[in-house]
């Protein structure tokens, strides 16, 4: 069981939660903030809860000593936010502008992790204004996905060439970017990151053709496992590698880090999301959880470090 916080922390430390945004992961924001902001009460902090947007920053002129976004997808998890809390000289929840800029391109990340030695799938970028004849050098399936959103927003498996253009359009034409990328045949594995350290590896097994919005946020059906029948060798290969992703971009705080097994045992690294979901059906806080975390204490620790990281 979590500790209650003291009067004397309670009176110190007083949070503003943000949650909402501007993003298509905006519902999804809603919920986790929600779950953050009833957490930090139960906790003993005094919670301040707001919506924001780039027209509409009127929340960060609440007084307070932290600030958890849990924002996520473009504007809360891009550095935009994180620039101006920065410029603000605020104390807050998760990485840096540059780290979270990084993180969110999905391209970047994978170019920072491939200079580590780290395995990812091939890619290619499309943009909607330079499409050509729209065939791409890859071999099929391949997968078809914004180059900077979360939540496998607009994201889709192309295994028929004649699916690609419009795939290819239909992201890019909505994102500006589409990032086509080597399928990779296996099981999904994340990694959360509370700190240093690195929490136990979830195998997710979704119901649907692959882990996609519904399978995450609202298909009961979607599994999450922490003996999924893969070696330990794997496994710790998933956490230290994990750890590398996180240093390599930069992160602080917290984090969540997907790869893919392959069927020859190979780990290739997806992404790193600098905001992960706390909703109930997130992976950082059932990773967390099963250390012995739970949810409350998992969010009081993480105010915890935002402040003592920037005194």
């Amino acid at each position: 069981m979590s500790t209650p916080a003291t009067p004397e922390r309670c009176n110190r430390l007083k949070v503003t939660v943000l949650r909402g945004g501007p993003s298509p992961e905006r519902e999804v924001s809603l919920t986790s903030g929600a779950a953050v902001a009833a957490a930090l009460r139960r906790e003993g902090y005094e919670v301040y809860e707001a919506d924001i947007g780039p027209d509409d920053l009127a929340a960060l002129d609440q007084p307070v000593d932290v600030v958890f976004p849990v924002l996520h997808g473009t504007f809360g998890e891009d550095g935009i936010l994180q620039r101006i809390l920065d410029d603000r000289g605020l104390r807050y929840v998760g990485s840096g502008a540059e780290a979270s800029a990084r993180a969110m391109d999905k391209v970047a990340a994978k170019d920072c992790v491939g200079r580590a030695g780290i395995l990812t799938p091939e890619y290619e970028v499309w943009t909607a204004a330079g499409d050509g004849t729209l065939a791409t050098r890859l071999p099929l399936p391949v997968v078809v996905k914004p180059v900077d959103q979360g939540s496998s927003v607009a994201t889709f498996i192309v295994r028929d060439e004649a699916r690609f253009p419009g795939a290819v359009r239909e992201v890019a034409g909505q994102f500006g970017r589409a990032l086509v990328e080597q399928f990779i045949d296996g099981d999904e594995i994340t990694v959360g990151i509370l700190g240093d350290q690195a929490l136990p590896p979830i195998c997710v097994r979704p119901k649907r053709p692959f882990y996609d919005y519904q399978a995450k946020y609202q298909d009961d059906a979607t599994e999450y496992l922490f003996d999924a029948g893969h070696p330990a060798s794997l496994l710790e290969q998933a956490r230290r590698q994990s750890l590398t992703v996180f240093a390599a971009l930069g992160c602080r705080h917290l984090a969540r880090v997907d790869w893919m097994a392959d069927r020859d045992g190979r780990l290739w690294f997806l992404e790193l999301n600098t905001i992960p979901g706390f909703t109930s059906h997130s992976l950082v806080p059932k990773a967390a959880a099963r250390t012995g975390i739970p949810f409350d204490a998992l969010c009081a620790r993480l105010v915890e470090m935002a402040a003592a990281s920037f005194t």
